[in-house]
This record gives structure tokens, C-alpha cells and sequence, in this order.
């Protein structure tokens, strides 16, 4: 039997799409083309027999158009925390090579792949309040907070549920939906974003280790 693999955790996506992303929905960005960042914090998750328990990985992107007509790039970036075995099985996952469903399409859509950085991650995330902000060293830096009616500006809630999804795949196959306040990044993607979407979700995904990879 081969060996298999799972990350499962804190899911945070922020694109420079208006709230409410309508890549969720099958339709155009809200601009001429597609841009963000996607970022996890590992809550339990192992490659093989390496823990990755307690690590975090994000990636930029950057598409030309729609993402689902391809032609994108993507900037790894990985926990320098982790150790040189944690590092490589968190790349193989995010290449695709491993299986999973959100990760063979990433790879499908982005075939333009930079050279992964390395860096210490700062991470808050609370999906109760629809809050986040994440830091990867001086690569990337992104901060969500909750939508809010418009008078009073009280907290405002949207929930989007996609039964049988690929991206929102917890328990409940669903984000919530906020507004990212801020997405700075530097290096193979640059990015200087304000006011735009962000989804948070508690995800799970797995697959099988393949063959000749660390295990």
C-alpha cells in the first residue's frame, strides 16, 4: 500500500476580485484578469511518516485572465521553520504531484512556477469574527476583516457553500466571506491590493505520496 498524506487546518484566500470572488461562482473576475495569495496554517497534517503538524505555507499568484483558462504563475512559499524534509513533502503537495483535487488543478492553471522562498510566518485567523492577518518574512503580507452593513457598519455574514467542492472541502463545504483590507507581496509575484475578497475556511486535504518522494 502506498503511503498517504493529509494537511487539514486554517484556509485563507485573498484575490483582488470584489468580496464575494466570482471565480466561486463560475464567472468572470471582477477585473481583466486574476490575482491574490492562498495560505495555510497545518493544524494536523503528515507526508508519509513526516509530521507537518504546526507548519504554514502560502503561495501568490497571478493569471493572465479567468484562472480556469490557464497561463498563471505562482510563488511557493513555505515555514523556514519546518525542517528540510518538511519543506520538500509541503512542495510536493502544492505541485500536484502528490494527488488532491485543489492542487492537481493549481498545477493544471499555473504552469508557471517560481522558485519557492522560505520564510517565518506570523499567522492570526479567527473565523468566528472573519479575521485574519498572515506575514511570510518580506514576501507577503495580507490582513482580512469582516464585512459590515453600511449604516450602522455593523458585522455583516455571508456564507458560501459549495456541496462536492474542491477548495472549501471541511466538514461543512463551505468559506466565509469577507474583505481583504490589504495584499502586499514582493519577489516572482508583486502585489499592492487593497479593499478586495477574502474566504475563510477550515479545510482537509489528502493523497498518496509518491513513489521515490520523501516519505
Amino acid at each position: 500500500m502506498p503511503d498517504t498524506w493529509s494537511i487539514e487546518g486554517q484556509w485563507l484566500k485573498n484575490c483582488n476580485c470584489d468580496p464575494g470572488c466570482p471565480c466561486d461562482f463560475n464567472q468572470h473576475p471582477t477585473h481583466d484578469h486574476c490575482e491574490g495569495m492562498v495560505g495555510m496554517k497545518i493544524e494536523k497534517g503528515h507526508f508519509g511518516d513526516v509530521s507537518l503538524d504546526g507548519l504554514h505555507f502560502a503561495g501568490t499568484v497571478w493569471w493572465p485572465g479567468r484562472m480556469d483558462e490557464g497561463d498563471g504563475h505562482v510563488q511557493p512559499i513555505v515555514d523556514a521553520a519546518g525542517s528540510e524534509e518538511q519543506r520538500q513533502a509541503i512542495l510536493t503537495i502544492m505541485s500536484g504531484q502528490a494527488g488532491g483535487t485543489l492542487w492537481e488543478i493549481i498545477a493544471a492553471v499555473c504552469p508557471h512556477v517560481k522558485d519557492p522562498v522560505f520564510a517565518p510566518f506570523e499567522w492570526e485567523w479567527d473565523i468566528e469574527s472573519r479575521s485574519a492577518r498572515m506575514r511570510a518574512g518580506d514576501h507577503l503580507e495580507t490582513e482580512t476583516e469582516t464585512l459590515r452593513t453600511i449604516d450602522p457598519p455593523d458585522p455583516y455574514r455571508i456564507l458560501v457553500e459549495i456541496p462536492g467542492g474542491f477548495e472549501y472541502t471541511g466538514p461543512d463545504g463551505n468559506a466565509e466571506t469577507a474583505q481583504a483590507k490589504r495584499i502586499r507581496a514582493t519577489g516572482g509575484i508583486e502585489l499592492d491590493l487593497t479593499d478586495s475578497h477574502s474566504s475563510l475556511a477550515w479545510v482537509k486535504h489528502e493523497g498518496e505520496v509518491p513513489a521515490g518522494a520523501t516519505a
